[in-house]
């Protein structure tokens, strides 16, 4: 009988498995003082994995891995957990990771960034605060997949996260996960954006009781952008030039260009010319006369610290990066867009753009630094994936496509799930130097929520003299520590 001769398949080397993903959470210890007050506290980093569920032939075939999203939790140790609250928290982009909201405000260590004028230089540093919200409230940072260390599995393809609809259901099941393993479904429950995280908030209190009936007790939505079409400067959309023109007169004023006038008056001035005579004369169009259009140019010249001639040039609209670049060119320099406190050099002063927003590139690198520095070196979490502050890819490739013909807006969800739940509160944060999300822009969508009398009390709103994340301002972030904190103990309904 002849030898068997071995196949070509015989003689090639095994294929390595592929490796399923698991979780690879780390829990560690530790204390902080608030008030005399000490906490102790477990620190849960690493990321989870999300499954889908599989069929085949219309018959169940398993749950497999779509993706791992990386959060960071704080619970406070031998707290009752059908009384102590959580609050899940993630920033916007949208492509943006937690970081900010988690070094910047609500975590128990912070960063130490400095502020317009007197910044922190590099290497950074990070310290206690005493005024985090963990003192009332236990705390899950999520960030999304594509931000952070959160990443779709070798089988999916990351792009199909991008996007509207798909980020509100992945970012809604972690929350429901860490709900249940946690035994935390009898705990008050907060949701906490900020910019495109409050689009994303809002559209998950609406998703979150009807996907899951999971009915939160509040929102804290930090530089909110509920209706796109406030903001959005296209043809034949008028209305963010309204909604902006207040903004530019607080930095205006912050500039110096209202000399000692109190910034209250200000903006009570600017308010009311953008609530009437300033849409007015934009819908007349060509139908406004030759002396109304001259008042109109002198009224928005002086509001913005612009010149008439500027005013005149673009025809009464004065787009927002146009601005930023335009108030302050008689000084060689740009006016940040994030927060109208900072200012920053350009290679041009000839154009209406600049390199960089001065706002952001003030503070990147502080966050960046003191994020990978505590993840590592204090929460014990390795991982050599670079760590995506802001994912380009994200935010470049985002999908809008449940928009279709129609501008982005998720006030209509937000009141759908007020009036589901009647107790929902939501406490809404601006900065008056805020030229991302406008405060006045806010406050028009806030007017036009379709909420019955009985619950439009349901809403409140919290101001501050800076931009749009307030907290980079020290008074700022000492007063809207407390005004959170205020508003979970409240709605917590404990």
């Amino acid at each position: 009988m002849a030898p068997t001769q071995d196949s070509d398949e015989d003689e090639k080397p095994d294929k390595k498995p592929e490796e399923t993903p698991v979780d690879d959470l780390v829990t560690t210890s530790h204390t902080l003082t608030v008030k005399r007050r000490k906490l102790n506290y477990t620190a849960t980093t690493g990321r989870i994995v999300l499954r889908k569920e599989v069929l085949t032939d219309g018959k169940f075939d398993g749950h497999l891995p779509k993706a791992e999203v990386f959060l960071t939790a704080y619970t406070l140790d031998d707290a009752d957990a059908t009384q102590r609250p959580v609050t899940f928290a993630f920033n916007g982009g949208p492509g943006s990771s937690s970081v900010w909201l988690h070094l910047g405000l609500f975590g128990p260590r912070r960063v130490e960034s400095g502020d317009a004028g007197d910044l922190t230089p590099p290497p950074y540093g990070l310290t206690d605060n005493p005024e985090s919200l963990l003192a009332h409230s236990d705390l899950v940072f999520i960030d999304p997949v594509g931000t952070g260390y959160s990443r779709a599995t070798k089988s999916e393809k990351p792009a199909d996260y991008h996007g509207f609809q798909a980020d509100i259901e992945s970012v809604g099941e972690v929350i429901r996960l860490w709900t249940t393993r946690n035994g935390r479904w009898l705990s008050p429950k907060f949701v906490a954006g900020e910019s495109y995280g409050t689009t994303r908030a809002g559209g998950l209190a609406h998703h979150l009781q009807q996907r899951y009936g999971m009915y939160l007790n509040g929102l804290i939505l930090i530089s909110a952008v509920l209706d796109f079409a406030t903001l959005d400067f296209t043809p034949g959309n008028d209305l963010p030039y309204s909604t902006y023109l207040p903004t530019y007169a607080a930095t205006a004023h912050y500039h110096g260009l209202h000399g000692d006038r109190p910034l209250a008056d200000v903006l009570a001035e600017a308010e009311e010319f953008a609530a009437r005579d300033y849409p007015l004369a934009l819908s007349k169009g060509h139908r406004l006369s030759t002396e109304e259009r001259a008042a109109t140019v002198a009224r928005i010249a002086a509001l913005t610290g612009l010149s008439e001639d500027y005013v005149d040039r673009v025809d009464l609209r004065v787009e927002h990066v146009r601005f930023f670049t335009e108030i302050l060119r008689h000084r060689r320099q740009v006016v940040g867009r994030l927060d109208a406190r900072f200012t920053g050099w350009d290679p041009d002063y000839g154009r209406e753009h600049w390199e960089n927003d001065p706002s952001f590139t003030a503070i990147m690198g502080a966050y960046t630094a003191a994020l990978n520095h505590y993840l590592r070196t204090e929460l014990d979490y390795p991982n050599d994936l670079p760590y995506e502050v802001l994912s380009e890819a994200a935010a470049e490739g985002w999908s809008y496509k449940e928009f279709e013909n129609s501008h982005v807006m998720v006030a209509d969800k937000l009141a759908t799930a007020m009036r589901a739940n009647p107790h929902l509160r939501v406490h809404v944060a601006s900065g008056y130097l805020d030229g991302a999300t406008p405060y006045y822009a806010t406050e028009h969508v806030l007017a036009h929520l379709t909420l019955p009398r009985e619950l439009r009390d349901n809403v409140e709103v919290a101001y501050y003299e800076s931009g749009h994340m307030m907290y980079v301002h020290e008074p700022s972030r000492l007063q809207q520590s407390k005004d959170i904190a205020d508003f979970v103990r409240s709605a917590s309904n404990r």
